[in-house]
C-alpha cells in the first residue's frame, strides 16, 4: 500500500514541503495576511510576504513562526494545511505521513505544538526531527558512519549548530541569531548612521543584493529608499558592501561564537574529524557572501556551503520518512 510521504521544513521565513519520489516541491514564505476585524485569512505565502508593512489597518501581515517556534498557534495550523493541500493537489484521499522538522533547543511543549499543528493540518503519522540531523541528510553527509560531521544551519529565526556521529547528536546548541537578524541590523545601521528608517524587506534586498559578512576585494554598491526620520521626506542613500559588513559585524561574530563554544565541548576523537572534514553550512542564511572565509579564518577550519543550502533540511526531513518508513534504498 502506497502512502505519501511528505518532509516539511517549517520555517520562520519560509515552509518548504518536499515529496517522496518528486522532491521539492513548494517553497513559500510563512507569511499569513488576516482580516484583523473578522478573523479570514486573506492571503497565504508569497501573497501575503508582498503586504508585509504595506497593509490597511484592518488586515496583519504576520509570521506565525518566530525564531523557529509556534508563536500564533491557530494561524500555523491553517497556513499548514494550506501549504499541504497545495503540494499534494487536490485529489488525495490518503492521509500522509508528515516529517516536521524542528531547532534542536526546543522544549517538550513547543515539540507537541509543532505535532498537533501537524495532526490537526491532516496528516496520518507525525515524526518530529531535529533540524541540523535533516540538514545533514539533505547536504549529503552519510550520518550513520562513526565519525564526526558538524553542521551549522543557518535560517531565519535560529541557527543551529551541531556535531553528529553515528546518526545522532553529539554536541549541538542553538541561537536565536539568524538571517532575520542580519535584515535587524542593517536596518539598525541605516538608523544610526544616516538616520534613515527602512522596511524589513528593504533591508532583506539589501544584504542579498551586496550584504557581506567579510572584507571584499571590491566594494560594491547599492541605492537604499526610505524615510529620513529628520525631514520625514522618502530619500534615497548610496551604501556600499564594507558599510553591510561593519553593520552585519556584530551579529555575524555571535554565530562564530556559537560554533566555537560547540567545539569546545566536542570529544577529542570526533573535533579531529571535523578538522579533516571541515564545518557544512546550510540554510538561507549561510548564502551570505563572505561567511564561509569568516568561519574558516576564526575557527582554523576549512568551511563549505551545502550544494543547495535553501533545501537542505526539507530533503532532509523527507528523506528521513522514507529511512523510518524502511524505504531506505542501499
Amino acid at each position: 500500500m502506497q502512502y505519501t510521504d511528505i518532509g516539511i521544513d517549517l520555517g520562520t521565513a519560509s515552509v518548504l514541503v518536499y515529496i517522496r519520489g518528486k522532491g521539492v516541491v513548494l517553497k513559500e514564505p510563512s507569511v499569513v495576511a488576516s482580516d484583523r476585524d473578522t478573523g479570514k485569512i486573506k492571503a497565504i505565502g508569497e501573497d501575503a510576504r508582498l503586504m508585509l508593512g504595506r497593509t490597511p489597518g484592518n488586515i496583519v501581515a504576520v509570521r506565525p513562526l518566530r525564531q523557529g517556534v509556534i508563536s500564533d498557534y491557530t494561524t500555523t495550523e491553517k497556513m499548514m494545511k494550506y501549504f499541504i493541500q497545495k503540494a499534494l493537489g487536490r485529489r488525495t484521499y490518503r492521509k500522509p505521513r508528515i516529517a516536521v522538522c524542528v531547532p534542536s533547543g526546543v522544549t517538550e511543549v513547543e515539540k507537541k505544538a509543532v505535532e498537533d499543528a501537524t495532526y490537526q493540518a491532516g496528516a496520518r503519522e507525525v515524526f518530529i526531527i531535529e533540524e541540523p540531523i535533516a540538514a545533514a541528510i539533505g547536504a549529503g553527509i552519510d550520518i550513520a558512519k562513526p565519525c564526526g560531521n558538524m553542521i551549522v544551519d543557518i535560517g531565519g529565526g535560529t541557527t543551529d549548530i551541531a556535531v553528529i556521529s553515528l546518526g545522532g547528536t553529539v554536541a549541538s546548541t542553538s541561537i536565536k541569531v539568524a538571517g532575520d537578524d542580519f535584515d535587524n541590523a542593517i536596518v539598525r545601521y541605516m538608523r544610526t548612521h544616516y538616520n534613515l528608517l527602512i522596511g524589513d524587506r528593504t533591508a532583506e534586498d539589501v544584504k542579498i543584493k551586496i550584504g557581506c559578512a567579510f572584507k571584499r576585494p571590491e566594494e560594491e554598491y547599492m541605492d537604499v529608499r526610505g524615510r529620513d526620520l529628520v525631514r520625514g521626506l522618502p530619500v534615497v542613500i548610496r551604501i556600499s558592501s564594507e558599510e553591510t559588513r561593519k553593520a552585519l559585524e556584530d551579529t555575524t561574530s555571535q554565530i562564530v561564537d556559537a560554533i566555537h563554544s560547540v567545539l569546545e565541548i566536542t570529544p577529542p576523537e570526533l573535533a579531529a574529524d571535523i578538522g579533516e572534514r571541515g564545518i557544512v553550512l546550510t540554510g538561507g542564511g549561510s548564502l551570505l557572501r563572505g561567511l564561509e572565509d569568516l568561519i574558516s579564518e576564526k575557527m582554523g577550519i576549512n568551511t563549505m556551503t551545502a550544494e543547495d543550502p535553501m533545501t537542505a533540511v526539507a530533503i532532509g526531513t523527507g528523506k528521513y520518512v522514507e529511512y523510518l518508513a524502511g524505504y531506505r534504498e542501499d
